[in-house]
């Protein structure tokens, strides 16, 4: 048999080396100024944020971790810093429907300025007002209008009573009212003479007084109306008064604001109501008890202030806001409520601003994880989105769970990009199952997790170092220290030939290496510190795999690493716990005899069999009766089991090794147990790649090193993972010496030639294999097993014959 080589030390690492750079250490770099390997990530964003169009927000898509944030931030302030600064947004009064507030557009950093001049403008008045009232002026002129009034009142009755005295009838004021009586030599009549009087002289007398008293009742019936002239007079007066106190200010203000025709109308209002409302300014405040509790009463003036929801004048353009609680009331607002004697009320100065608000003509940036995981945020966001517009509705009210009196503000029209952060399952779902998702999120900015690894990234990524260590106040890096950072990242991606571009474990590692650097008192971050910080990384979270193996080597969980079995082979599987993983070399056994052509995954049969492994498991029995029976129906049942395996099994990588243990048992070819196996296979046989192929060799190179190293020990990967290897260098160091092997295969017949040492055999032009050969004592075995399964089947026959002619 012709030997398969084990891969030279060369390719089992694919180092960084040092002696590329022209630089010593990172301090001697300039920052990196573009995004590294994000050229697609960037032309969306660029392209998303620069287009002004319905629906072209954006979904930054990636692994968390990879600065997406951070990016998509450094870019906006470059972008935003050269835009317009949006308009303030404000909510006012509604005088004539107070529970309708009013939005008023005021430009940018007017909000707040507009609140403070008018809040001013309340403040002199309450002072004002009350102190024109107590003028002397104004005493003159109410003392004038009652004197007026007075005086005629008092002429009408001059005049009636002049009339009386004409008809010898006397105005005469009593208790009850009015009264008139006869007299005589200007004396009033007694009643006892009066009666003595002729009839007709009473007659006289009655029909005067009659008159008389028509005429008095015509006067009674004036008073009130000359009552409510006075009283109109008077609040003239006072509207009159008022308004000399208010219009030249409210006039300084709609000539500070004179573009702005809505706020003319609405300073008009708010005057309007000064002058209606005055009596509130000039009464003293009032105290009132409840509860035993003495509590100073105020007017309201909050009718008259400005809620300033959105002020943008105190930074220069478009304002990039970042929500990281995205609730429903922290996206579109809310109405909050005061307890004020047992009751909930509420006003327009109660409105409170969410993040659309505040991200009202700029940017809005939100985590989809967060705001999927927040009740009605999601849908709140996009009927705004759709509708383009911020309508604050409460979720109490909307939904009829309380029957508080609340405000309807008026919808702020919308113009904001919103831009979400997430991983790419979020973003491949919501595509799916919602609709209008599609419509709303129209670019996608999907974030490279690695990138080519050459001779001008290795100068990137230096450069990339530098400025995080710049950033981060980090010691410089020696070319050393940025080479092995390099060759980390390799690792990272698994992929000798990229290069990871996760800046949260970049980064982590370079403030280990730092730390460790300090600690030794050096003032460069060498090599060495960057290895014991990856070695500390693992030391931290390995206990499990420690345990692991420790009951390997005990010989509680049986792996054996010499002799050889036949159905029997060592294969690898992989444990990830967070962001380690490490490998689990497990046995694999396989068992054949006389049966239907049936495989059986003992796995599956208990349900510890993912979807993945039985696809796995199928090829194999298509494979089998592919190559050695497609002529005939294979008399095979088989069963494969992972020993001492009581998890859920996932994944193809050890199909690979299923096969070969079952080649192994129905060609009686013993498997050496010093090799282990990893690779997934095909119907036609040929080697797959598979995951993880670097801790898969490691953990088995662990096992054999604590045995001890006898040249013998190695591992079997599908040759398309030779490009996946960045190995450690005591692995890379032990095949260099000829310790321990790594073999990359390319199909079935290679892999089970150097599991056994025996020949695998290819098939001539008839379809016959070799004498001795794995295929020809498997092809040999399974015919045995047709020719059993026949003469069984003929014998069978032959019976029932014999039984039918007896009957």
């Amino acid at each position: 048999m012709t030997l398969h080589s084990p891969l030279p030390a060369q390719q089992l690492h694919q180092p960084c080396a040092p002696e590329q750079f022209d630089f010593q250490t990172t301090a001697e770099l300039d920052d990196l100024t573009e995004i590294l390997g994000q050229m697609r990530a960037m032309e969306a964003i660029r392209f998303g944020t620069g287009i002004r169009q319905d629906g072209y927000n954006l979904f930054v898509l990636g692994p968390a971790g990879m600065g997406k944030t951070s990016t998509v931030r450094q870019f906006l302030q470059k972008k935003a810093a050269k835009e317009q600064c949006p308009p303030d947004w404000c909510y006012v009064n509604n005088f004539a429907h107070p529970h309708k507030p009013r939005a008023l557009r005021l430009p940018s950093g007017k909000g707040a300025e507009l609140s403070e001049r008018l809040d001013h403008l309340v403040d002199y008045l309450r002072s004002a007002i009350p102190a024109l009232f107590e003028s002397d002026e104004y005493r003159a002129k109410a003392a004038a209008i009652q004197e007026e009034f007075g005086k005629r009142q008092e002429q009408d009755f001059k005049d009636l009573n002049a009339a009386a005295e004409q008809q010898k009838v006397r105005l005469l004021r009593t208790p009850d009212g009015f009264a008139f009586a006869p007299v005589r030599n200007n004396e009033v009549i007694p009643p006892g003479e009066y009666e003595k009087l002729p009839d007709e002289e009473k007659q006289q007398v009655e029909e005067a007084i009659s008159k008389l008293q028509r005429r008095l009742e015509k006067i009674m019936r004036q008073m009130p109306q000359w009552r409510k002239e006075q009283h109109e007079r008077i609040k003239q007066l006072d509207r009159e008064t008022t308004l000399s106190a208010v219009a030249h200010l409210v006039s300084e203000l709609k000539d500070a604001y004179a573009d702005l025709p809505d706020l003319l109308a609405y300073l008009d209002q708010v005057q309007q109501d000064i002058v209606d409302n005055v009596d509130a300014f000039r009464k003293p405040e009032e105290t009132v008890t409840f509860g035993g509790i003495t509590m100073a009463t105020q007017h309201n003036f909050r009718r008259y202030r400005v809620n300033a929801l959105a002020s943008n004048g105190k930074q220069p353009g478009a304002p990039i806001v970042s929500e990281d609680n995205p609730t429903y009331s922290n996206l579109v607002g809310r109405i909050e409520h005061i307890a004020q004697f047992g009751a909930l009320v509420t006003d327009f100065t109660l409105i409170k601003p969410g993040a659309l608000h505040s991200a009202n003509g700029g940017y809005l940036l939100l985590d989809i994880r967060k705001l999927l995981v927040q009740p009605f945020a999601w849908e709140g966001l996009k009927r705004a989105m759709q509708s383009r517009e911020i309508r604050i509705e409460s979720l109490g009210q909307m939904y009829s769970l309380v029957s508080t009196v609340s405000l309807e503000p008026e919808p702020i029209p919308l113009n904001a990009k919103v831009i979400l952060f997430g991983d790419r399952i979020f973003y491949y779902l919501l595509q799916q199952y919602d609709p209008e998702f599609v419509e709303l999120f129209k670019v996608a900015a999907d974030f490279e997790d690695r990138i080519e690894r050459n001779s001008d990234t290795h100068l990137l990524f230096a450069r990339l170092i530098a400025t995080l260590a710049r950033k981060e106040a980090l010691l410089p890096f020696d070319r050393g220290a940025v080479a092995r950072v390099i060759e980390h990242s390799a690792r990272l991606v698994e992929d000798a030939e990229r290069i990871s571009t996760h800046m949260r474990s970049i980064a982590d590692l370079l403030r280990e290496a730092d730390y460790l650097a300090q600690q030794s008192g050096r003032g460069v971050v060498m090599a060495a510190d960057v290895q014991d910080a990856i070695d500390g990384q693992i030391r931290r979270q390995d206990r499990i795999r420690e345990r692991l193996y420790e009951a390997i080597l005990r010989d509680t969980l049986m792996i054996a690493t010499d002799g050889a079995v036949a159905g029997q082979v060592n294969g690898l599987s992989v444990i990830e716990l967070g962001s380690f993983a490490f490998a689990q070399p497990i046995r694999i056994t396989a068992n054949t005899r006389l049966g239907e052509g049936d495989l059986v995954n003992i796995e599956r049969e208990v349900k510890l069999s993912g979807a993945i492994h039985s696809k796995g498991v199928l090829i194999l029995s298509s494979f089998l009766a592919t190559r050695y029976a497609k002529n005939r129906p294979l008399a095979l049942s088989a069963s494969l089991v992972f020993e001492q395996s009581y998890g859920m099994v996932e994944g193809d990588s050890a199909s690979l090794a299923e096969l070969c243990a079952l080649l192994s048992n129905l060609a009686d070819a013993p498997i050496s147990q010093a090799l282990a196996i990893t690779g997934s296979v095909n119907q036609f046989g040929q080697a797959q790649a598979i995951g993880a192929v670097n801790e898969k060799i490691e953990g088995f190179f662990d096992i054999c090193a604590a045995r001890g190293l006898s040249g013998n020990q190695g591992v079997l990967i599908p040759a398309a993972n030779v490009k996946h290897l960045m190995l450690r260098h005591d692995v890379v160091a032990a095949a260099a010496s000829g310790k321990f092997a790594i073999y990359a295969v390319e199909d079935i017949d290679q892999a089970i030639a150097l599991l056994t040492g025996v020949a695998a055999g290819e098939a001539d032009a008839n379809g016959n294999y070799p004498e001795e050969s794995v295929n020809r004592r498997v092809a040999t075995r399974l015919g045995q097993l047709i020719e059993t399964r026949e003469s069984f089947a003929r014998r069978q026959a032959g019976k029932n014959r014999a039984k039918k002619k007896t009957d």
